[in-house]
């Protein structure tokens, strides 16, 4: 038998052991997850600099009239939300026609003037957009775009988000007034059964559900046959309207031309309406319940706002939910930047969202930094490129000496982002440069002062003598 000193002994000897594995274990386990993520990093970002550049752009739509480009988003663990960035192209006097998606829409009017309509709780709300402006059109919500300009082609970049809608990856239009392209959802019900919806007649709807053979986007030209979708429903209209007084035999004819085209206009109108009348189940063909709506589903335009920081190397804007609160119900914000030639967008990271950015104009470089210290990406960017930036991850946006870079982008949260720079004049090295930063950066305290104070610019930097990486 052992006795009672052995005893103690023994359980003496095994604490080293305890402890020991106490902390071996969680460090072993730490490691193991280290490299877990490492692998995982390395995994997702086998492709090298050129992922966080959204190359794969798929044409969804394309007809005489226009088309309509999206380039989907890249999600990260933890992070299922990604968005689309879709690209439409109207050509003068052309038409989108009506539908609605499973998405979340904000439209940002990159050039040309058009008309939107879509279905608020009022009825129908009517906007006239112009370079500049964003909108919001809620997943769900009937639609139509109309480029209203008469020479000047349309080019909208709008963000599409499934996640607060259906909670499908598959992006999915719902048209209302179908083509040989896409047909119109109400061609599935049986003709007994619209023809009860609509109160008309089966002979009645036989033509409204041919479809025109032009597709999605439509010329709706004044002086051009309108659209074979719409011949049944004119006729329902031209029944109900007063007959033609007899025009003066002195009136001139251009005078009748005119009303004549006026008229053809209102006819066309009224057809939209009443077919988006009977699919939402709501009077839409007055103008007071749009003008009621018109607050809540208003618009803002980047151009006209002040900008948010601006000096001699560029300026920038960002927003969000408390400057439009509309992007509130899509939890989406939006910014416009301008870097003058050479100048680059201090480091910094985005603690709220992740980054979805289109350059408009120029070209210039986007470095982005993993969360190891290691270089992830500097990649070259043009017009037209998609470049995107996970939340936290360190980065900056450099232009080219050859030129100016603007560009525009979406974040993935309404919040007041607030980037944190880690250089300049407001960075987070400026305001924590006392004894515990230089120690842990090996410096004295002399040095690290003289370091974070050699740039006296904030936000928007100066050129270096140093060339980047351009096209």
């Amino acid at each position: 038998m052992m006795t009672t000193m052995e005893v103690f002994r023994r359980r003496v000897s095994v604490v080293p052991l305890l402890l020991l594995l106490c902390v071996c274990i969680p460090m072993t386990m730490a490691r193991r997850g280290g490299q877990d993520d490492q692998e995982e990093m390395s995994s997702i970002w086998s492709q090298g600099g050129d992922i966080f550049v959204l190359r794969r752009l798929k044409k969804v739509y394309k007809t005489e009239a226009g088309e309509m480009s999206v380039v989907r988003g890249v999600s990260s663990k933890g992070s299922p939300r990604e968005l689309r960035i879709g690209f439409i192209t109207m050509e003068p006097r052309s038409l989108f026609v009506p539908q609605y998606m499973n998405a979340n829409l904000i439209l940002f009017v990159r050039r040309g003037q058009m008309k939107v309509g879509s279905i608020q709780k009022d009825g129908l709300v009517e906007k006239e957009l112009k370079t500049g402006d964003v909108y919001r059109i809620s997943s769900g919500s009937t639609f139509y775009l109309e480029n209203i300009s008469e020479g000047q082609r349309l080019n909208i970049i709008c963000s599409l988000d499934t996640t607060e809608a259906l909670g499908s990856e598959v992006l999915q239009s719902f048209f209302i007034g179908g083509g040989a392209q896409r047909q119109s959802v109400l061609a599935g019900f049986d003709s007994r059964i619209l023809s009860t919806a609509f109160n008309v007649s089966e002979e009645e709807l036989s033509s409204l559900f041919r479809g025109q053979k032009e597709g999605p986007i439509i010329y709706v030209e004044r002086g051009r046959d309108e659209p074979r979708t719409w011949e049944s429903a004119m006729r329902l209209r031209q029944q109900s309207l007063p007959s033609h007084h007899h025009h003066d035999d002195d009136r001139d004819e251009d005078d009748e031309d005119r009303d004549t085209e006026e008229e053809e206009e209102d006819v066309v109108v009224w057809a939209w309406r009443k077919l988006l009348s009977a699919v939402v189940g709501k009077k839409a063909d007055g103008r007071k319940s749009a003008m009621k709506s018109a607050a809540a589903a208003d618009t803002y335009n980047l151009y006209e706002r002040q900008h948010d920081f601006e000096n001699a190397y560029g300026w920038s804007v960002a927003v969000n939910e408390n400057v439009y609160p509309s992007l509130r119900h899509s939890d989406i914000g939006v910014y416009l930047v301008n870097l003058t030639a050479g100048s680059m967008m201090a480091p910094h990271l985005n603690p709220e969202a992740t980054e979805y950015g289109v350059v408009l104009r120029g070209s210039g470089s986007v470095h982005i930094v993993f969360p190891n210290g290691s270089a992830a990406a500097e990649v070259a960017v043009k017009e037209g490129d998609v470049f995107w930036v996970p939340r936290f991850f360190p980065f900056c946006q450099v232009a080219s000496r050859g030129g100016p870079l603007e560009f525009f982008g979406f974040t993935t949260s309404a919040r007041d982002n607030q980037p944190r720079f880690l250089a300049g004049a407001n960075s987070v090295m400026q305001e924590m440069k006392g004894p515990e930063l230089a120690a842990a950066m090996g410096l004295r305290q002399s040095e690290l002062d003289r370091l974070a104070q050699a740039q006296r610019q904030s936000v928007i930097l100066p050129p270096s003598s140093r060339s980047y990486v351009s096209v």
